[in-house]
C-alpha cells in the first residue's frame, strides 16, 4: 500500500478520534448542559453522563493506540451501534441523526484498515487477486476418461 494511504487513514483515524474527544467524550465528562439535555432527550438518565463519557474515552484510546487500534474500533463499533438503537428508539431522522453512526463507524473502520497492514491482510478490500474463472486451471478439470 502506498504511503499516501497510510497517511490517508492516519488523518480519517484523526478526524474520527478528534470529533469523538471534542464532540462527545468532553461535553460528559465536564458535565455540561448539552450533554446531559441530549441524554435525557434520547430517554437516558443524565446520572449515567459521566459513566458513558469515560467509556467512550475507553473507546477511544483503545482506537488511538497502534497495538490496540483493532480492538478499540472493535468496541467504539458496539457503541455506535447503542447509538443507532437508541436513535431508532426516539425515532429520530434517518439520514441526520439514525445513520450518523454508521458515517462515522465507516470512517473509523476505513480509516483503521488503510493504516494498518495486518488489517488488510485479514479484510482485503478490491485485493487485485481474483479468483481464476479457467476452467483449464482446474485441479479437477483433467482427463475424463
Amino acid at each position: 500500500m502506498s504511503p499516501k494511504f497510510v497517511m490517508v487513514g492516519r488523518a480519517m483515524s484523526a478526524l474520527v478520534i478528534l470529533f469523538l474527544l471534542a464532540a462527545s467524550v468532553a461535553p460528559k465528562l465536564v458535565g455540561a448542559a448539552v450533554a446531559t439535555d441530549s441524554l435525557r432527550s434520547l430517554g437516558w438518565d443524565p446520572r449515567h453522563t459521566l459513566l458513558i463519557g469515560l467509556i467512550e474515552l475507553a473507546c477511544v484510546i483503545l482506537y488511538a493506540i497502534p497495538r490496540t487500534s483493532v480492538l478499540g474500533a472493535v468496541v467504539t463499533t458496539g457503541l455506535l451501534g447503542g447509538a443507532i438503537a437508541t436513535q431508532v428508539r426516539v425515532d429520530s431522522p434517518l439520514f441526520s441523526h439514525t445513520l450518523f453512526g454508521l458515517y462515522l463507524g465507516l470512517l473509523l473502520w476505513g480509516g483503521l484498515w488503510l493504516r494498518n497492514a495486518d488489517l488488510r491482510a485479514i479484510l482485503p478490500v478490491g485485493s487485485r487477486k481474483r479468483p481464476s474463472m479457467d476452467t483449464t486451471s482446474n485441479s479437477e478439470s483433467g482427463s475424463h476418461g
